[in-house]
């Protein structure tokens, strides 16, 4: 791997976006010619043809440029990062700050500013104070304790599939709703709420598909529904999520302010990306017929195959948080200046040929998988094996009431979500 060392941009501020959205084309040949004679760095998300897979053009950057200087969809500059070795690193390391990419006049990827007091945004004995108490929430023995009920839902959900009739669209008809169903329930909110808390995750998460008023709107909607719930469960305790963190009197116990911001953290992140990861990881096996018709004849997904799905498939455009270098920092693909904004690329890493053999290739059976999927580090998704519980829960529903489960239209035709960092089809028609 060539030593690099990069640009130093110090965080450059943010441009006036451009009027319009450029063609496919014109941002492909842009990719293609990453620094022309004009030094124009390519744009990121990288092109990608097939979304649930990780861009093409990660290979070529991990092997020629694994610090590559790009540009944010905002115009904010940022340095990707491809390989396995340098995106462990980083994700290990404190000195590449989430805490300073949420200050003011950072730069960033979505039109507006993170939240500098989300569990995703703190670093040190902050991060460490809200993690400690919010984590007793996704143990293992709790994530298990929540199987029945998880599977439950999948039945569910799979039950009303049957009755829209063939062909029914899977996202709309079980992803979406499954995944608002699990994440509800281990927050404690109703379900005549999940539609209304549904439209403002997704403003929220836009890149540019909403204004960044609506979005701003977005977040705050979230928080004075939820922060209704955890007045609610001041009052009258209950054994779910929001519930225990509002019942907690401890020395460590959390205000009302952190429990809200904790829960509009796990709904976005908790519904957004679990959807995806069920559909998309149902595309990479519908363009496998043959791992198909074994998954199909198992009845479901072995561990090892939910853990190469999880490698695999690709649910956002890079897979990190944007960071900011606090210090110069070297990694194994060369040195980061101070201020520098750092774009991780977890998809790309997962498909590193240094640390698995024929990654492109989708090996259900794979024994060596130490994907970086749910991260490394002190920020390790905390929801990691509610995401394995439901996806292997998804797939054991569909399969027992579908076991003919088919695509109904070639993949070609799959339109996808282009708006947001997570990308995962729109629709996804199937049938049986």
């Amino acid at each position: 791997m060539p030593q690099t060392t990069v640009p130093d941009h110090r965080g450059r501020a943010e441009r006036p976006e451009e009027p319009g959205r450029p063609d496919p084309a014109d941002r492909a040949d842009r990719a293609d010619r990453a620094d022309d004679s004009a030094g124009e760095p390519p744009r990121f998300p990288l092109p990608n043809t097939t979304p649930w897979r990780p861009s093409p053009g990660f290979a070529a950057l991990r092997e020629e440029r694994p610090l590559c200087p790009v540009r944010l969809p905002t115009g904010s500059d940022a340095v990707l990062v491809t390989g396995y070795a340098d995106n462990r690193a980083l994700l290990a390391d404190e000195r590449f700050s989430r805490a300073a990419a949420a200050r003011a006049g950072a730069p960033r990827a979505r039109r507006i500013p993170l939240d500098a007091t989300s569990l995703t945004t703190l670093d040190g004995a902050e991060h460490a104070r809200l993690r400690s108490a919010v984590a007793r929430a996704f143990t293992h023995r709790r994530v298990k304790a929540l199987a029945p009920v998880v599977r439950a839902e999948a039945d569910r959900q799979a039950a009303g599939l049957a009755r829209a009739g063939r062909p029914a669209d899977l996202v709309a008809g079980f992803t979406r709703p499954f995944s608002l169903g699990v994440i509800g329930g281990l927050l404690g909110v109703s379900v005549p709420d999940l539609p209304a808390f549904r439209a403002m995750t997704e403003a929220y998460l836009s890149v540019d598909g909403h204004t960044p008023e609506e979005m701003l709107r977005a977040v705050a909607g979230l928080k004075e529904l939820l922060g209704e719930v955890v007045a609610r469960r001041r009052a009258e305790p209950t054994d779910d999520v929001l519930g225990v963190l509002a019942a907690d009197r401890s020395a460590t116990a959390l205000s009302d302010a952190e429990i809200v911001t904790f829960g509009t953290t796990l709904l976005v992140a908790g519904y957004e990306t679990t959807a995806a990861l069920i559909a998309n990881a149902a595309v990479a096996l519908f363009t496998h017929p043959e791992q198909w018709a074994a998954v199909r004849a198992a009845g479901g997904l072995s561990p090892r195959a939910v853990e190469e799905l999880l490698r695999y498939t690709a649910i956002s455009v890079g897979g990190g948080t944007l960071r900011v270098t606090v210090e110069d920092v070297e990694l194994p693909g060369g040195t980061v200046p101070a201020g520098t904004a750092v774009q991780p690329a977890t998809t790309a890493a997962n498909h590193d040929p240094r640390v698995f053999e024929d990654p492109d290739v989708l090996d259900l059976e794979r024994e060596h998988n130490p994907h970086l999927a749910f991260g490394h580090g002190v920020h390790y998704c905390l929801g990691a094996n509610l995401a394995r519980l439901e996806l292997t829960a998804a797939f054991e529903a569909l399969l027992a009431r579908f076991p003919g489960l088919l695509p109904a239209e070639p993949p070609e035709r799959i339109r996808w979500e282009e708006r947001k960092m997570i990308r995962g089809p729109l629709a996804l028609p199937v049938t049986w």
